[in-house]
């Protein structure tokens, strides 16, 4: 069988909850989400914090180009819109 994961509902954002990740892999499990990405795609990050670190890593990573767009600003939790240029 093959996956379906991507038929459920393919006009839906997917959100990513940082906070639920384990600190040591929490970058590398944002970056693995967003490289799955096509070009043109986005996911919401909740974060925990205003990631200003992981923003700059992934505007060095994707030289094509990364909208970043807040949509909640805290105080508990960030939520990011991320599209891949």
């Amino acid at each position: 069988e093959g996956c379906t994961c991507s038929d459920a509902d393919s006009q839906a954002i997917p959100v990513l909850d940082a906070r639920a990740i384990p600190h040591a892999i929490r970058h590398g499990a944002i970056f693995g989400a967003l490289d799955s990405l096509a070009s043109g795609s986005a996911l919401v990050l909740v974060a925990p914090h205003d990631p200003q670190p992981l923003l700059a890593q992934a505007r060095d990573r994707y030289p094509e180009g990364i909208d970043v767009h807040y949509l909640q600003r805290g105080p508990d939790a960030w939520h990011i819109r991320l599209r891949r240029s």
